[in-house]
């Protein structure tokens, strides 16, 4: 069973930055995709960024130019760098991997993040952007 720990979310004031990790651990895949998903109240389950070892990395059209997702497969962990925060981009912020035998993170989970059955996921970490 996977384990995904994530660390960094906070409250800032728009135009700051913030920092997201997640390190995953016991996933059979060595270089499994990873990415970011964003759920807003009163809105559906967002794939904000993903990046695998063999595509190019996918940001979701709003954080395009602001946030930059990296991943460090000796250590099985994902970054997500944001910059320039907006407060529309206030959410709780979960980290998730696909389940095998799925190797790719789908655009939308869904109504709820964590209710989708095909990703492991992380407990989800709070980003609040003020005006």
């Amino acid at each position: 069973q996977a384990q995904l720990v994530e660390s960094g979310g906070g409250s800032v004031q728009a135009g700051g930055s913030l920092r997201l990790s997640c390190t995953v651990s016991g996933f059979p895949n060595d270089e499994p995709a990873m990415g970011w998903y964003r759920q807003a109240p009163g809105t559906e389950c967002e794939l904000v960024s993903s990046v695998s070892s063999d595509s190019r990395p996918y940001y979701t059209t709003s954080v395009e130019g602001r946030f930059t997702i990296s991943q460090d497969n000796a250590k099985n962990t994902v970054y997500l760098q944001m910059n320039s925060l907006k407060p529309d981009d206030t959410a709780v912020y979960y980290c998730a991997v696909p389940k095998p035998p799925f190797l790719s993170l789908v655009a939308g989970a869904g109504a709820f993040c964590t209710a989708y059955e095909h990703n492991y996921w992380g407990q989800g970490t709070q980003v609040t952007v003020s005006s």
